[in-house]
């Protein structure tokens, strides 16, 4: 039977599929998170999603729960299998050797190695394919796996906290806190489900942040890589980035002085050397660098200056802004967003697909920036 594509609505079975997939955010990186239920007869007989590397893709792990149930029956997963050799061998394998009957999924896989041969190769082994059911909230699971693999660039979350002026710090430049814990709490959780956090080099001089993921106020298992970005050779290297797990990568300018890189080395950082950008680290071969690395996803935390050159360049893909119900009113506070931006209230930037939510006393708000003149 041929693809699908388009399908209306979600049955409760690639929904299942779905929240697993969405649960396994932030542990399978550089895979996709992918979610796997097997169903027969009307019930669900099986599921899983997918191990971090080099652990079991979704759909073994939901074979080996179902074993012989899977003959004969459906499997809803949230990507189009696999049918190439990488860290696993090809899921398509295991589902034709199961004998399973029809397996419908969400959305292609964007991966120049799969470009849509897990189907073909399923249909060619008289297994019934179907695709598209679900597909939008499978993409939204995995805007930065997509992204990297079509683009080659991380997904950048740009990430700040302000007061309801705009604010990130009162005129002292204290900003211990902005938000309140709710939104701390969820702030750090959002560090677990992205592989790098980026700040500035005068965030590190003024706040000294640990920038480490700390749920439940406990350093979590997986540490995201730390990224400096410091043109000027600001970072004292007794400055708690170096610290602590994880690892940290020092972003500066070819022709850094030497005595302090090698005083960052020395305390455990790696410092990388870029092209620079007038004076400054040029942030696109930034990440492209990273995207080298295998970052997927990359959280911007600020500062100001730093969030605004990457809202100057176009480079933000998606914004979280932690709104707190105060007001600092100092001309001389620092705002949430500096840079360049906009001189006339028409070419603000705009943000589409907006959410507010509620994290205790603060609102948060998240959006996609909707560039001008941009093609996707």
């Amino acid at each position: 039977m041929p693809a699908l594509s388009g399908a209306e609505g979600t049955s409760d079975f690639m929904q299942r599929a779905l929240d697993l997939a969405r649960g396994a955010l932030g542990a399978t990186s550089p895979n996709p998170s992918v979610g796997a239920v097997i169903v027969k007869d009307g019930e669900i007989v099986g599921e899983g999603f997918t191990q971090p590397p080099p652990g079991d893709h979704a759909e073994v792990v939901a074979l080996r729960q179902t074993g012989e149930s899977a003959r004969g029956a459906a499997m809803y997963v949230t990507l189009e299998p696999c049918a190439h050799f990488g860290r696993t061998p090809p899921c398509v394998d295991a589902i034709i050797e199961a004998g399973v009957a029809e397996v419908h999924y969400t959305m292609a896989d964007p991966d120049p190695q799969v470009e849509g041969g897990g189907g073909r190769k399923l249909e060619a082994a008289g297994i019934a394919v179907r695709a598209g059911e679900g597909e939008a909230e499978a993409r939204r699971i995995n805007e930065a796996f997509i992204k990297h693999r079509t683009k080659g660039m991380p997904f950048v979350i740009a990430k700040f906290a302000a007061s309801l002026d705009g604010r990130i710090a009162a005129a002292s430049g204290d900003s211990r806190w902005v938000s309140g814990p709710e939104a701390r709490d969820w702030a750090h959780d959002l560090r677990t489900k992205t592989d790098a956090i980026l700040v500035g080099s005068s965030t590190v001089v003024v706040d000294d942040p640990l920038l480490t993921a700390r749920p439940g106020g406990k350093d979590a298992e997986r540490q995201p890589l730390r990224v400096v970005v410091d043109s000027r050779g600001r970072t004292p290297p007794m400055a708690r980035v170096l610290g602590g797990p994880g690892k940290t990568l020092i972003a500066t300018v070819e022709g850094a002085p030497e005595p302090w890189s090698s005083s960052l080395r020395a305390a455990g950082a790696e410092v990388f050397e870029l092209a620079s950008e007038g004076e400054r680290v040029d942030l696109t071969a930034l990440l492209r660098e990273l995207a080298g690395r295998d970052v997927l996803s990359l959280l911007v935390e600020g500062g100001g200056v730093i969030l605004g050159s990457f809202f100057d360049a176009g480079l933000v893909d998606k914004l979280h802004a932690v709104i707190a119900p105060i007001v600092v009113g100092a001309e001389d506070a620092p705002a949430a967003v500096a840079g360049r931006g906009a001189y006339r209230m028409a070419d603000a930037l705009r943000l589409r697909d907006i959410t507010v939510d509620r994290l205790g006393e603060d609102l948060l708000v998240t959006g996609y920036p909707d560039y001008p003149n941009v093609k996707e």
